[in-house]
């Protein structure tokens, strides 16, 4: 049977595979995209445990293009799951997304053949396809992590973790319920389930520093008129100039040039009047350079969460006194009335730094204290082997035999958060050392999405077939990435951010950390003076010999125990969609 031949092969149906197709396709591009799951919207497919919903603002978590946001409208500020979903069935119908994509399709692994100069795409099912553009678009949360519990199939009740939470959802009330984790889908699933239940334990490694959502319904009339009036081009146009890709950015004034009270309004109009990110991504400049500045931050958080917490004891695990980390170095969450649900006389608070899990029972979790409860459901919001993870678990296998893992065996290294070396007419989006989770998804996926299609449109006129990063543009963005982590807080806490989560995994910043504006300029200028970051070569023309001696791992045979959440879940008969 012949293999399938396409000029780019997009793997995961979320926003930036959607934006890809949507660009590349007017520039006459063959393109197929394949889907592990049975729907598109990526994450979103996904994303269905209880609560599931969106902490950025409606009018940037869309495509950014007139044609297609002027049709849609969102009716709720933060958009739940059944509303993205409803959202991804849109701009299929309006972008005829899904007759170019299969779902279904589980990726495995991807093999450079330098004769040919495309690769060689490998699925689960035994299908094969060739692509002379390979563009991984899985994001950076596709790898789910599970903590080496002992005894979890021993366990006789349901667990689920929310990245794999069945498609046709669980019935949680009325049932004796524990959430082990309190990162985003933790909170929400708390939140949601927590008032229905005969009883909930939550299991809190540490305190989510969760901001007020200030949730509310969508005016229609008055979005129809900013569509008018081009409130929404200018503001998507301005969070390409913010930080993070949001519509609004650090007050240019440093903490301590504020009089108290000066800062105790600020911080009030921020955390309680505005809501969302405001408090985390619209404070003083120096919040993340100044530890007294982030200090400030923190004890004006605390003694406002305190007060919607009864229980003194929960609110010492909760707002803790002496933090366990800075303000907003780890990622915060949205809430809606999550510290309210512990004041229900049947929710429970575990600080599982002071009482830790020891195993899991027939009936439920027993903790070091030999304190043992019993349960119908466990929730597992234990996250992911972030930003790497998604990339490193494929079988993508490059120039000299590596494969992503073995790339970055010794640590992360890529060319403009986009590429790597070795890995020719590869790119990847909303991945390692980009803006990716200092960033709004579809800000960080649309500014990456508009560099490729240009980039795609001069090789297609130049007749470019093979072009890949050059080492040296790899060492140079890496070294720029530490420099830009290391001007920061962020370092001093334990995080995702950097891995840390991980048990056994390289620390190390995975995002960049130096803002959008820097990101977009880092980008055009790898292309100045004639591709002056990349190796390009035309049809016919011989690839480059590098310089640099070439390193051939072995393929790694083993996964550290607790990294790999599918392996761990396949046990205990979970769904996985």
């Amino acid at each position: 049977m012949a293999i399938a031949e396409y000029d780019v092969l997009l793997v995961g149906a979320g926003f930036g595979s959607i934006c890809m197709l949507h660009r590349l396709r007017k520039q006459g591009f063959n393109i197929r995209i394949f889907e592990k799951g049975g729907g598109s919207g990526g994450i979103w497919y996904w994303n269905c445990y209880p609560g599931a919903r969106v902490d950025s603002d409606a009018p940037i978590y869309q495509l950014f293009e007139k044609e297609v946001y002027n049709d849609f409208q969102f009716k709720e500020r933060y958009p739940g799951g059944p509303e993205l979903r409803r959202y991804f069935d849109y701009l299929d119908k309006k972008l005829d997304v899904n007759s170019h994509v299969d779902f279904n399709k589980t990726v495995t692994g991807a093999t450079f053949n330098e004769e040919r100069r495309q690769w060689l795409v490998e699925c689960e099912d035994g299908t094969k396809a060739w692509a002379r553009w390979f563009i991984p678009s899985i994001g950076f949360a596709a790898k789910p992590y599970v903590p080496p519990y002992k005894n979890m199939d021993k366990f006789k009740g349901e667990v689920h973790h929310t990245a794999y939470w069945p498609q046709s959802g669980v019935d949680m009330k009325r049932k004796r319920i524990a959430v082990i984790g309190t990162g985003a889908s933790g909170v929400q699933t708390i939140q949601e389930v927590g008032r229905d239940a005969t009883h909930l334990t939550v299991y809190q490694r540490t305190p989510n520093y969760a901001l007020p959502m200030n949730q509310r319904k969508v005016n229609d009339a008055e979005v129809v008129e900013q569509k008018k009036n081009g409130y929404y081009e200018k503001t998507f146009e301005n969070v390409y100039t913010t930080f993070a890709g949001f519509n609004y950015d650090f007050k240019e004034m440093n903490t301590f040039d504020a009089t108290p009270e000066e800062r105790e309004k600020f911080y009030h109009h921020l955390l309680v009047e505005k809501g969302g990110f405001e408090f985390w991504l619209a404070n003083y400049q120096d919040t993340y350079k100044d530890e007294k500045a982030n200090m400030e931050a923190y004890k004006f958080w605390k003694s406002y969460v305190r007060t919607k917490i009864r229980d003194s004891a929960k609110a010492a695990i909760l707002a803790p006194e002496n933090p366990p980390h800075g303000f907003g170095l780890k990622r915060p969450s949205l809430e809606q009335y999550y510290y309210e649900i512990y004041n229900l006389p049947h929710v429970d608070l575990i600080d599982v730094g002071a009482d830790p899990i020891d195993e899991f029972t027939e009936k439920g979790i027993r903790t070091k204290s030999g304190d043992e409860q019993e349960f119908d459901v466990i929730a597992l919001a234990t996250g992911f082997d972030s930003v790497t993870g998604s990339l490193a678990q494929l079988d993508i296998r490059g120039t000299t035999g590596k494969s992503i893992a073995d790339h970055w065996k010794n640590g992360l290294r890529t060319a403009v958060g986009m590429a790597l070396n070795e890995f020719p007419n590869m790119f990847f989006l909303y991945g390692p050392q980009a803006p990716t989770a200092f960033s709004n998804g579809p800000s960080c996926v649309q500014l990456q999405a508009r560099w490729l299609d240009g980039v795609m449109a001069d090789l297609k006129k130049n007749n470019i077939t093979r072009f890949e990063a050059k080492r040296e543009t790899e060492d140079e963005w890496t070294r720029r990435t530490h420099h830009e982590w290391d001007q920061t807080l962020f370092p001093k806490a334990k995080s995702w951010y950097q891995g840390a989560n991980i048990p056994g995994r390289k620390v190390e910043p995975l995002n960049w950390a130096g803002g959008i504006p820097a990101y977009i300029k880092a980008l055009d200028e790898s292309m100045d003076k004639g591709y002056q970051g990349w190796y390009a070569t035309k049809a016919g023309e011989e690839p480059p010999k590098q310089e640099k001696p070439v390193e051939v791992y072995e393929h790694p045979s083993k996964v550290e125990d607790g990294q790999d959440a599918a392996e761990k879940l396949k046990g205990l008969d979970l769904q996985s969609a």
